[in-house]
């Protein structure tokens, strides 16, 4: 089969699953106990989960953008 009937490159593959590990490792920073009605938990207005965990996880998704969008360069065919 040829290459150039596939859709995504290795590459691709490669950026998607780097992106998917950064949008995870996001989501994982945002866990933590949560307040209940009978304790009122300060951490939940950590800088870790309100400022750094949404900025790693949209940079995982910008990732993903890119990995789907990326066109690996064309190889010129000499002539002879």
């Amino acid at each position: 089969m040829n290459k150039n009937n596939f859709a995504f490159g290795r590459t691709n593959y490669i950026l998607v699953g780097i992106g998917m590990a950064v949008i995870i490792l996001g989501f994982l920073l945002m866990t933590g106990p949560g307040s209940t009605t009978e304790a009122f938990e300060p951490d939940i207005f950590s800088f870790r989960r309100v400022s750094l965990a949404p900025v790693v996880t949209l940079a995982g998704f910008v990732m993903m953008i890119i990995a789907i969008m990326y066109r690996p360069k064309q190889k010129k065919e000499t002539e002879e």
